[in-house]
């Protein structure tokens, strides 16, 4: 039900969506048989393609030509495409989206190399663009992002940790690269300084109300919703802001300390997301999302009257509203 809204929601752009669907098989393409078998093993199983949609529907502030936006568009797919390789082997995960993860298919130093490769393929792609401010942009985003990665592997199993530990963490996984896809596109296109800047602030707090629900989900969805066990950030060792709520809770806090010193059998995990589910930690972290999800709406009534309007409010919405 929540493919099906969200192929509703991209159904207007879905000629551009398969152009960038192709370029990002090409862009993957290269003279090593098992460069290409894990690189087509990542993009095969799927994704919601939210950064390049961001990217065309910012561009359309400005001169929008799909084939000089798509150069801005692939890269930054590639780029959430390498972080999520290094994240998998980060975490020791052996599923997303349902299907092996390249390490688990692989091994640790194929899904490393395999990261490194489609990073690379993503700053050629950039080469593309002239505008010198777009280049600027996207490297500041990719530092934020590996001193994200860093910050998450410095706040592993950490139990003490509060709610700037866990904003500084989202804001470099997740938002600055849904806010710089927004920016991206804008600046790719020409659109106005004010508009590029009004973009970027949406993307961000897209972001992180995304991030949030990702977060909750991981508790409240189903394994099978998920494509992996439900709990499993907690039990790779990444508190989360439903944990962090939890925590203040008496009767949990022990349960996610067993899970945290792990391994914990099938039914202490089923106990753990029972109680999490049951505890005002879901709708407290359901609120926060909320108050990112306003202020990202609020950003759009400050941009020019545009059709396109409509679709960066519904997006976000699905986004801060989903169920899996």
């Amino acid at each position: 039900m929540e493919k099906m809204k969200l192929k509703m929601l991209y159904s207007g752009m879905k000629s551009e969506i398969d152009i960038i669907e192709k370029e990002l098989e090409i862009a993957l393409n290269s003279s090593s048989q098992f460069l290409n078998e894990a690189s087509l093993h990542l993009l095969k199983a799927g994704g919601k393609r939210i950064r390049p949609v961001f990217v065309l529907l910012s561009a359309k502030f400005g001169h929008y030509d799909i084939q000089q936006i798509k150069n801005v568009a692939v890269p930054l797919e590639l780029i959430h495409m390498a972080s999520l390789v290094h994240d998998d082997v980060i975490d020791n995960a052996e599923l997303r989206r349902g299907r092996e993860t390249v390490k688990a298919q692989f091994n640790n130093r194929v899904a490393m190399y395999n990261g490194d490769f489609i990073f690379a393929k993503a700053l050629d792609y950039m080469t593309r663009i002239e505008n010198p401010k777009a280049h600027q942009v996207l490297a500041n985003t990719m530092v934020e992002i590996c001193v994200g990665e860093i910050i998450q592997i410095e706040d592993k199993m950490v139990l003490q940790q509060n709610l700037r530990d866990y904003f500084r963490r989202i804001k470099r996984k997740t938002a600055i690269l849904i806010a710089s896809s927004c920016e991206l596109g804008a600046i790719a296109s020409g659109a106005s300084d004010e508009v590029v800047l009004r973009l970027k602030r949406f993307g961000y707090y897209v972001g992180m109300s995304f991030q949030i629900i990702d977060d909750i989900l991981d508790f409240t969805a189903t394994d099978r919703q998920l494509g992996k066990p439900a709990g499993s950030d907690l039990m790779q060792g990444n508190v989360t802001l439903p944990a962090i709520y939890a925590l203040e809770d008496d009767a949990i806090r022990p349960l996610i300390e067993k899970t945290l010193a792990g391994p914990i059998s099938e039914g202490e995990r089923m106990q753990l997301l029972k109680a999490i589910r049951k505890s005002p930690a879901i709708q407290k972290a359901n609120a926060l999302s909320d108050l990112y999800l306003e202020k990202a709406l609020k950003e759009v009534s400050y941009l020019p009257d545009h059709p396109v309007n409509k679709s960066l409010i519904d997006i976000a919405n699905f986004m801060g509203k989903r169920k899996f």
